[in-house]
């Protein structure tokens, strides 16, 4: 049995695995103005993944936490940042860059990213931005890119772990844009790609429809689905 995926809007995925565990990636899930009301009391789960430290990433946290207390795991500096702030004791735990973790049988490592950090109202420093790899119980994987702008060691990241699904922003002004994102998946040599971190705020000017017509120029033989919050997919 496969991997369910429910995008849930701008940046946060909701998984249920093969294998039976649940992860949330960058919830945000009260104050989104696009997750679907149903989705927006947190759910059970077994592992909470984050990015980076923004509002948008971050602001539901310790509301899933607290529903069942389950590994937080992101930047060293994040998870103390997010330490300091709630009460996380042995499920807070601290990753960096290249490392890969076990959680069960999935495993998550985290990749560059090129974008600020900063937690809370007061701007508090939050480590550095990222990117996630998942890799689950059969083997296959996806890859969140966090907020980023492009970067060549994209190609370095489809070269080590040749992602089955990609999760790229598209929205521009706080990442890159569908161009940028096109060139992306080439460098990738991303085989599935779903585009995220738009039509969600004011300012995110990035469109789907622009970023599947950039894909189809540059790498006709990738599938590129466009979810709206609250639909999923099986990877």
């Amino acid at each position: 049995m496969g991997t369910t995926i429910t995008f849930l809007g701008q940046s946060t995925l909701l998984i249920k695995t093969g294998g039976g565990q649940t992860i949330y990636i960058d919830p945000w899930l009260k104050d989104n103005p696009v997750c679907p009301e149903k989705f927006r009391t947190p759910h059970k789960a077994d592992l909470i993944c984050l990015t980076h430290g923004h509002w948008d990433h971050t602001g539901d946290v310790f509301p899933v936490f607290d529903v069942n207390p389950c590994p937080v795991t992101g930047h060293m500096d994040l998870v103390r940042c997010l330490a300091r702030h709630h009460d996380l004791g042995e499920f807070a735990r601290p990753h960096g860059k290249g490392g890969t973790i076990n959680y069960g049988n999935v495993k998550v490592t985290l990749t560059n990213a090129f974008h600020g950090s900063a937690y809370g109202p007061t701007g508090e420093y939050a480590g550095e931005a990222c990117g996630i790899i998942l890799t689950f119980e059969d083997g296959r994987r996806i890859y969140h890119a966090g907020d980023t702008c492009l970067f060549s060691d994209m190609k370095l990241i489809g070269e080590l772990y040749a992602p089955d699904l990609c999760f790229l922003p598209i929205g521009d002004r706080a990442t890159m844009d569908p161009e940028h994102a096109a060139i992306a998946v080439e460098f990738l040599g991303a085989k599935r790609v779903i585009p995220i971190h738009h039509s969600s705020i004011p300012g995110l000017t990035g469109k789907p429809e622009n970023f599947v017509a950039e894909v189809a120029k540059r790498c006709p033989g990738t599938e590129v689905t466009v979810m709206k919050p609250g639909e999923n997919i099986i990877v």
